[in-house]
């Protein structure tokens, strides 16, 4: 099979870094794994990589859609499978980027055959959920797909809505069909590699001044353009769930001071590091590396030449 290389970690472990330079030393070919870079327009707050950065190493899959547009797992795997497709087509090898870990499960493993979103139930849901809250629709949930209600928060409203809006097209509980679920083989010889942080107070370091950066570089000037150019854009908004946006959103409707932005920006960076690096801890044959390590970047490229020069 053709070989793939997975390059994965945490929010500020430094992928695209890693990214760029493997770039500049192998065949390879880097698609973003990233839910929110695939928006146009949405820069400062993706830490999407600049001009100067992708004249030297281009990144699939950035800026495909716009922020009025959902973009699922399903959608990204067809992209990457073809984009896959043809990067070994041309003799090169495919490095897939980034650290939305359910597209990395979902490009590996596949998709469950789950019904399409359905605005009519979905707006019905919606309406329910006016009245009793999502606590209450959370119980309502719990009581025809257990299972699913067990692992979500009561105020998870998108993955709430979507479990009662799968048991309501199928009649069937959302747990149940993805345990039907079969998998679908990756044709291609992976290399899992995740970059990890030896020590977890310095990524909460890196995280901090990450973000107060996006500040000082215009985060909130960039989500106010945004709502000028996408008027229809709202908090629930997929574009707009993404973290940095959702917490400049609540700050523009006067909930919150510039103070309570930065440590609630923070604050949720941070748990988006903690959720990946869950994901990271059930994934089989990874390897990892420490994204601490000054000599990081050798370390990678030592392990994908190695990978690399391996027999099919």
């Amino acid at each position: 099979m053709p070989k793939a290389i997975f390059l994965m970690g945490p929010t500020a472990s430094g992928k695209t870094g890693a990214a760029v330079y493997l770039h500049g030393k192998l065949p390879v070919e880097i698609i973003s794994v990233d839910s929110a870079l695939v928006f146009k327009n949405m820069d400062i707050g993706t830490a999407k990589p600049d001009a100067e950065t992708l004249s030297q190493a281009p990144h699939h899959l950035l800026d495909v859609t716009s922020p009025l547009e959902p973009y699922s797992a399903a959608q990204f795997r067809a992209d990457a499978l073809r984009l896959m497709a043809e990067i070994t087509a041309r003799g090169r090898i495919p490095l897939l980027a980034g650290g939305t870990m359910l597209y990395f499960k979902a490009l590996e493993e596949g998709l469950s055959d789950l019904p399409q979103a359905d605005a009519v139930v979905r707006a019905q849901l919606d309406a329910e959920a006016a009245k009793i809250g999502w606590p209450g629709m959370h119980a309502k949930l719990a009581k025809v797909d257990p299972e699913t209600a067990a692992r979500l928060k009561v105020n998870d409203s998108q993955r709430i809505q979507r479990a009662l809006e799968v048991y309501e097209l199928t009649g069937q509980p959302m747990s149940a069909m993805l345990a039907q679920q079969e998998s679908e083989v990756l044709p291609y010889d992976v290399l899992k590699i995740a970059l990890v942080p030896s020590d977890r107070k310095v990524l909460h370091a890196r995280i901090a001044e990450r973000f107060a950066a996006m500040l000082k570089q215009g985060l909130v000037e960039e989500v106010k353009s945004l709502l000028a150019k996408y008027p229809a854009l709202t908090p629930e908004s997929t574009a707009m769930r993404c973290v940095g946006y959702r917490q400049v959103l609540e700050y523009l409707r006067a909930d919150y001071d510039a103070e309570e932005l930065l440590n609630r920006g923070i604050y949720a960076s941070r748990q988006l590091a903690k959720r990946q690096l869950t994901w990271l801890r059930g994934m089989d044959d990874v390897v990892q590396v420490d994204c601490l390590n000054p000599n990081m970047h050798e370390i990678v490229l030592h392990c994908i030449t190695d990978f690399i020069q391996e027999p099919t």
